[in-house]
């Protein structure tokens, strides 16, 4: 039977997501949805037809030194959604970050304690996983970092590590989980490796750089992806 899935974002993620499923998507674009009004989206989640809510809306300002766009997206939206779904009954499918983890120790499994990097993205981020843990009566947490396909820019970090990948790997993985019926949180990600090699995947002249772009970028959001690959039985090799 064909899962009756609503999707919140048409971003790089949410586009792929759908582009593989045909599940409906809503955004502010098409649809004129306001994430931190909820009133502007209700009237779809509560349709008894939709079974599951992916959200895929996020504030990515991750340089940004202003705090409300973050708060207001990562966190306040979040906890609307969340109070929405168990209002109507829907299981929350949650995308979160692998940042959470650069500040906490290497390769961090879902058991071990998230810090966050020094910014209000990362510190919203992480008050939107917390929220989704303690108060969502049905969900998956999802934690991970796509990037375009093919890599788009002239240089690639050779000194930030993770299991990132392109969005087209990391939405493979995210629907295996969901037509699973998997709930609680996961890691989601490939093998550990450095931006500037994920680059090289798609763009064969990518100069390595190892300057970031900021001081609270994360040089490390290494994560455990063990209880994934288990999960979907994937070959860890």
């Amino acid at each position: 039977m064909r899962r009756r899935i609503l999707v919140l974002g048409d971003g790089l993620l949410g586009s792929s997501i759908v582009d593989k499923t045909n599940w409906l998507s809503v955004s502010r674009k098409k649809d004129e949805i306001d994430f931190i009004n909820p009133e502007t989206y209700e009237k779809w989640i509560k349709k008894d037809y939709y079974q599951e809510v992916i959200n895929c809306i996020g504030c990515t300002k991750t340089y940004d030194k202003k705090k409300d766009d973050n708060w207001n997206v990562n966190y306040k939206g979040v906890v609307d959604l969340v109070e929405m779904c168990n209002k109507y009954n829907k299981k929350l499918i949650h995308i979160s970050t692998d940042y959470l983890y650069s500040n906490s120790k290497e390769e961090a499994s879902e058991e071990d304690v998230p810090v966050h990097c020094d910014n209000w993205y990362g510190y919203t981020k992480l008050l939107g996983d917390a929220y989704v843990q303690l108060k969502s009566n049905n969900y998956l947490l999802i934690r991970c970092t796509h990037k375009p396909e093919p890599f788009p820019y002239e240089k690639a970090f050779v000194s930030q590590l993770g299991n990132f990948d392109y969005v087209s790997k990391i939405s493979d993985l995210i629907i295996q989980l969901i037509e699973k019926d998997s709930s609680g949180l996961y890691n989601v990600g490939t093998k550990r490796k450095t931006m500037w090699h994920l680059a090289k995947e798609t763009k064969d002249d990518v100069k390595p750089t190892s300057k970031l772009p900021d001081e609270s970028t994360p040089r490390n959001v290494t994560m455990d992806v063990s209880k994934l690959n288990k999960e979907l039985g994937l070959d860890e090799s």
